[in-house]
């Protein structure tokens, strides 16, 4: 991976890297953290597991009732005609019956409560009517286990419950309760340092000169480095002087296990940041063949993974996307999952160049008759943040694609997929 910033950039006419290949050689070079740390359950939401938890004992451990009702011997209730049982007690959640049910008898029970020896089904209490300690109903066929959960239904002891590599949502959480677990083991967050670089960078709440502008990737980032639950440290705005490019890339290399920049690795940007990177780190610039987000830098900065994103506010979102996110989720440790992909009816016409994959940005909508449709949130220049506010889509054309007419099927990824 230690190619030259000449042989990289120098000829605007060479071969770009596609968007497929560029992905798995950064999913090759980044590593997998080794730091973990133990947590309590309630502090490991959208952590990532570092163990294998087994269950210890079933669950449920019991035999119980899946809804109000009447627990009752399956036998008696498979004659013709109407029938009548006497009730002998009730079992409540948390207050089992102690007694058994004999024949021609049943048992008042509640959702969860444990299933009295002697009884095999539940019959629900909509469908049965009560007078004192007698219920009647019309027989019909009640097979054993109707409406009944069984001991180890859900999990059984020995069981693996969860295996490292998953991240930990509100229903890992659950299931880890469910089988006892108050601790667990998770990989301690990525650590990612980043700032952008540029001195018409203004930042928010300082008027703007003439020739500036707002520095609104780096808010962005925040929004994208939050979401995937990493600690981050923001360098702010970083002058174009050597000193201070040279100062801020080694602070940033030395804090972080990921370096994220924003602007100046495009063909033709000051010398100095070429040369810092090239000094401190070993780099890889890669000239994608994709649109919006061509200029695209990947490497090392000391002992840390960098990333220099392009300075356009929608390249640097759609590459963070589509490249850094993957590696920070496989760097803590996370299983990779495929690409969330189907296929909409697009509403709008496309035209497009042949030779670059393009990422559109769209609305995604489902129809009256349950098909999806998507169309364009209007100028997709990669200047144009607005694209990406009105959007929760990208709408993914491939680098053979020559355009799109209205009515064609075209592949969208939610901005879902890139939340989780």
């Amino acid at each position: 991976m230690n190619v030259s910033t000449a042989d990289c950039c120098a000829e605007p006419g060479q071969k770009l890297l596609s968007v497929e290949a560029g992905l798995t050689r950064i999913l090759d070079a980044v590593p997998v953290l080794a730091r973990t740390e133990q947590l309590h359950l309630r502090a490991a939401l959208d952590r990532v597991l570092a163990e294998t938890v087994t269950a210890q004992y079933d669950v449920p451990s019991f035999a119980n009732s899946a809804m109000d009702g009447y627990a009752v011997r399956s036998a008696d209730c498979n004659t013709q005609g109407e029938m009548q049982l006497q009730v002998v007690g009730t079992s409540f959640a948390g207050a089992p019956f102690n007694g058994r049910v004999e024949r021609g008898q049943c048992l008042r029970i509640m959702t969860g409560a444990v299933m009295p020896d002697g009884a095999d089904a539940v019959l629900m209490q909509e469908h049965v009517h009560r007078k004192e300690d007698q219920i009647s109903f019309s027989t019909g066929s009640v097979s054993a286990g109707l409406n009944v959960r069984y001991a180890g239904e859900d999990t059984r002891s020995g069981d693996t419950v969860l295996e490292p590599g998953v991240r930990l949502g509100p229903a890992e959480l659950g299931l880890l309760a469910s089988v006892g677990v108050a601790e667990v083991r998770v990989t301690q967050r990525l650590r990612v340092a980043f700032f952008s670089t540029g001195d018409e960078l203004c930042s928010v709440g300082v008027p703007l000169e003439k020739g500036q502008i707002y520095d609104s990737n780096r808010y962005a980032l925040y929004g994208m480095l939050s979401r995937a639950g990493v600690e981050f440290f923001d360098l702010g705005v970083i002058a174009d002087q050597r000193d201070s490019v040279r100062d801020a890339f080694r602070q940033a290399g030395n804090m972080a296990d990921l370096v994220i920049t924003s602007g100046g690795v495009s063909v033709g940007e000051a010398d100095y940041v070429t040369e810092t990177l090239e000094e401190l780190g070993q780099i890889d610039f890669w000239r994608m063949a994709m649109k919006p987000g061509k200029p695209l830098a990947f490497g090392r900065i000391g002992n840390a993974a960098f990333f220099g994103l392009p300075g356009n506010p929608v390249s640097a979102m759609v590459t963070f996307y589509l490249f850094a996110l993957p590696a920070i989720r496989k760097m803590q440790g996370q299983t990779a999952h495929d690409a969330l992909l189907f296929e909409a009816r697009c509403e709008t016409t496309f035209k497009k160049a042949a030779g670059r994959a393009e990422f559109q940005r769209g609305i995604l909508k489902r129809e009256a008759d349950g098909s999806w449709s998507v169309g364009t949130t209007g100028v997709q220049g990669s200047h144009v943040l607005s694209s990406m506010a009105k959007a929760n889509c990208l709408i993914r054309l491939p680098a053979e694609n020559a355009g799109v007419e209205a009515g064609q099927m075209v592949t969208v990824q939610p901005f879902l997929d890139f939340d989780y």
